[in-house]
């Protein structure tokens, strides 16, 4: 394309000229998509358009390129015209067609992971299951975790001691190799060698090459008190080793509290069902019971108290997680009415009835008219 037939660059991107940077990327990578040769096999003009969209590109998102083009116009870049494609400036354009019609790296641009350098090992994840005594008093257990370590016969090198790797024939060392289609030049990760340019002849016996083995391992894990299940411990470079000497993986413990036959926990505090007499709700009484961490407490049941009641014992609860505080016990009261008496209590309750002033009905059982007054009050 002649000079005095190029087209200003700002009408080719179809931007103002005061276009921000963001603004001239997404024209252009509208224009690219649309014109892009494979899309248009055979069309000269699009394949033209193309390359026009792209030269303006290569100057407009260069700022000192911009600044020259704006004062003195194409003359400014020295009337070059397409050429082929700058690496630096194209790397936006690499991730755009390279994503876009699966070209891998194009130009060699593209910023990538190097397949050589030392990478990190896995996190590993083991669930610990604890009762709730154990929650409430903390632990220390020992686990046996099974892993991937550093090959103690080649160091994590995969390669047979004696032996190195060699230099791979199908890139030349380089980790990828370069093809054309059409007027671009295509560079993908070399399959051989996985892109990092050498190769193994000689993998190591122990390993297969891998650079890590199997194996299970002891360790203690110490459980705070106060823990609830999902809590997650993290032991700091205990999980995979790394490869090609990258540091190892963390180990995640993560807590399991089992449900307890007597106390239901929320969050600190924890709930329990306590049957109480009758007599116990009527007139009252002082008791006691134990708490999760086996202690004695004091339970005071006032006179009258009522079928599920809830009283309060404050700090015996669980202890709080990295704290010294502890929640409350919650106690529910289930009465508990008697299914047969001797004669000489039902005589005593008969005679309470009336002092009362109930009127019991004569052809209702005694404990059926106790329940069902229970029942009302409740």
């Amino acid at each position: 394309m002649a000079t005095g037939t190029k087209r200003d660059y700002y009408d080719v991107l179809e931007v103002s000229r005061g276009a921000e940077v963001d603004e001239i990327k997404k024209a252009y990578r509208r224009l690219a998509v649309k014109y892009h040769p494979d899309k248009n096999p055979g069309n000269p003009e699009a394949e033209e358009r193309f390359k026009e969209a792209s030269e303006a590109y290569a100057v407009l998102s260069d700022p000192e390129k911009r600044a020259r083009y704006d004062r003195f116009g194409h003359q400014a870049i020295g009337g070059e015209g397409f050429t082929g494609f700058d690496s630096e400036v194209f790397v936006d354009f690499a991730d755009i067609l390279g994503d876009l019609f699966g070209l891998g790296d194009l130009f060699g641009t593209r910023r990538r992971s190097d397949p050589s350098r030392p990478r990190r090992g896995s996190d590993l994840r083991y669930t610990m299951s604890i009762t709730l005594e154990e929650a409430a008093t903390g632990i220390e257990r020992k686990i046996r975790v099974p892993r991937l370590e550093a090959c103690g016969a080649c160091s994590g090198s995969g390669v047979e001691p004696g032996t190195s790797p060699e230099t791979c024939p199908a890139c030349g060392g380089r980790g990828q190799v370069a093809f054309r289609r059409g007027f671009l030049t295509v560079a993908q990760t070399c399959t051989r060698c996985g892109g990092r340019g050498k190769v193994v002849q000689h993998p190591c016996k122990a390993c297969g090459g891998r650079g890590r083995v199997e194996r299970e391992v002891n360790l203690e894990v110490r459980i705070p008190p106060g823990v609830d299940s999902g809590v997650r411990l993290r032991l700091n470079g205990e999980g995979e080793a790394g490869v090609l000497g990258g540091r190892s993986g963390d180990l995640y413990v993560v807590v399991a509290v089992e449900p307890h036959e007597l106390f239901e926990r929320q969050g600190p505090d924890l709930h329990l069902v306590r049957p109480i007499s009758v007599y116990q709700a009527i007139l009252g009484d002082r008791t006691t019971l134990k708490t999760v961490l086996d202690e004695e407490k004091e339970l005071e049941i006032p006179a009258g108290a009522q079928p599920g009641q809830v009283l309060r014992v404050r700090g015996a609860g669980m202890p709080q997680l990295n704290s010294r505080g502890r929640g409350d016990l919650y106690v529910h009261l289930d009465v508990k009415i008697p299914t047969s008496m001797s004669t000489e209590e039902h005589q005593l309750i008969q005679r309470a009835a009336e002092l009362a002033g109930d009127d019991l009905a004569p052809d209702e059982g005694f404990l059926q008219r106790l329940k069902r007054k229970l029942a009302n009050e409740g």
